[in-house]
């Protein structure tokens, strides 16, 4: 049994590091790091910029991991900080607002990442000319989107949201 979990624990830690580091590839390919460097004039600091990337990614990996670690809701509900009259109405005025801030901030990644992919798509016609990649370059693209549907098919159909692999 102990072999088991080990083996599962291995399994899951190189299964996320390989995720993470395509995660991290994408964003380093596209260059978004220094673009919002460059747009919010802090060039300087970039360092701490990417730090803040990595930190970002990891405490929302660990908050939807360990959920039951980061039950700030329970608490505050279970103990009424706010007074019993208040608290679920001061809970709910929270956690609106922080929905709203994080949905802004996410929008403006995601819109910001979905531009920087749109201005290296551009590359793909350059690169199949230099290496010579004249004909099937449509067949290599439809390829690719078939094998997405198919997955993508597998994965609703039979319920692997539900239980994973």
């Amino acid at each position: 049994m102990f072999l088991r979990q080990l083996l599962l624990a291995l399994i899951g830690a190189g299964s996320g590091l390989i995720v993470s580091a395509g995660v991290f590839t994408v964003l380093i390919s596209v260059g978004l790091i220094p673009r919002f460097a460059g747009k919010m004039h802090v060039a300087r600091r970039i360092f701490l910029l990417e730090e803040m990337v990595v930190l970002g990614t990891l405490a929302g990996g660990f908050v939807s991991v360990f959920e039951d670690w980061c039950g700030l809701g329970r608490f505050v509900r279970e103990h009424a900080l706010f007074g019993r009259e208040n608290t679920e109405r001061v809970w709910r005025l929270a956690g609106t607002l922080l929905l709203i801030v994080y949905g802004l901030f996410a929008g403006i990644f995601v819109g910001c990442l979905a531009l920087a992919v749109a201005e290296m798509l551009n590359t793909i016609p350059v690169f199949a000319r230099r290496i010579g990649f004249r004909h099937g370059l449509g067949i290599a693209i439809l390829a690719v989107a078939l094998g997405k549907l198919a997955g993508s098919l597998v994965y609703f159909t039979q319920q692997v949201y539900l239980y994973g692999g």
